[in-house]
């Protein structure tokens, strides 16, 4: 089983679909995690965390913000 890692913490529900759809369009694999009261949070793959990266940075505005 692969390990999954923190991409990025979306605001709500619509950032955090939109981020799996620019992540699915480039052929990643991803979840979605959320406890309560605290922000959604995009997981993938550790082995796909460098390419979810620069698929995201491609496909958003340069102010957007992805986790480290």
């Amino acid at each position: 089983m692969t390990r999954m890692v923190q991409l990025a913490l979306a605001g709500d529900i619509t950032e955090a679909e939109e981020l799996q759809e620019i992540l699915a369009s480039a052929g990643i694999e991803s979840q979605l995690e959320s406890a309560q009261d605290e922000p959604l949070t995009v997981m993938v793959p550790e082995s796909s965390l460098e390419d979810a990266k620069d698929a995201i940075e491609a496909l958003t505005e340069p102010d957007d913000i992805v986790a480290e």
